[in-house]
């Protein structure tokens, strides 16, 4: 007697997602220079002096700023870096991160 094996066809899929995108959120206070912000910018996150500037002047003017969108590690270093920077001279200059939705 044959026996006859059956094997069900199982096809593993893989589904590969797209990292969730965080933004970079500069938030603005009141004693921080806005020279010293645009350096940091320019520094932190490769703007274009003219660049850099926008992003402060928003960022006074509303309260916050999306600076920019990376993957969650990339933007949590560049806000600690820029954050960092800031401290390190003294001002209370502040970089968040947030998932973008």
């Amino acid at each position: 007697m044959d026996e006859i094996v059956t094997r069900p066809n199982i096809k593993d899929e893989i589904k590969v997602e797209r990292p969730r995108l965080h933004k970079v959120i500069l938030v603005n206070d009141d004693y921080t220079p806005r020279e010293f912000v645009v350096t940091v910018l320019k520094a932190v996150f490769r703007m274009s002096e003219d660049q850099a500037a926008r992003v402060m002047i928003t960022a006074h003017r509303r309260g916050t700023c999306v600076v920019a969108v990376f993957t969650k590690d990339v933007a949590e270093t560049k806000a600690t870096n820029a954050t960092d920077a800031g401290r390190r001279q003294g001002y209370p200059l502040l970089f968040t991160t947030e998932p973008e939705e």
